[in-house]
């Protein structure tokens, strides 16, 4: 598993875009499985990372994010709490 961490949010804001989101997270984070969707006020967001913490410095940047889930992906394989 390359991608250690499930990270989920959603974002609330003005003048919010996907393509933007995504262009930036694909330039400047590494990892996989990004999901991105919504409209200019709520963006619900999904990315596979080592580093969440990336992802929540830039949403938080953008507006408002809450509902932040942050689970480990390799604990949860070996059946551990995530």
């Amino acid at each position: 598993m390359e991608y250690i961490y499930d990270t989920q949010l959603l974002l609330e804001g003005t003048d919010l875009s996907d393509r933007k989101i995504i262009d930036y997270i694909n330039q400047n984070i590494e990892g996989d499985c990004l999901l991105v969707v919504g409209d200019d006020e709520l963006i619900k967001l999904h990315f596979h990372t080592n580093t969440p913490w990336k992802v929540l410095e830039y949403c938080a940047s953008l507006g408002e994010v809450y509902d932040v889930v942050i689970e480990n992906m390799r604990r949860q394989a070996e059946g551990l709490q995530g």
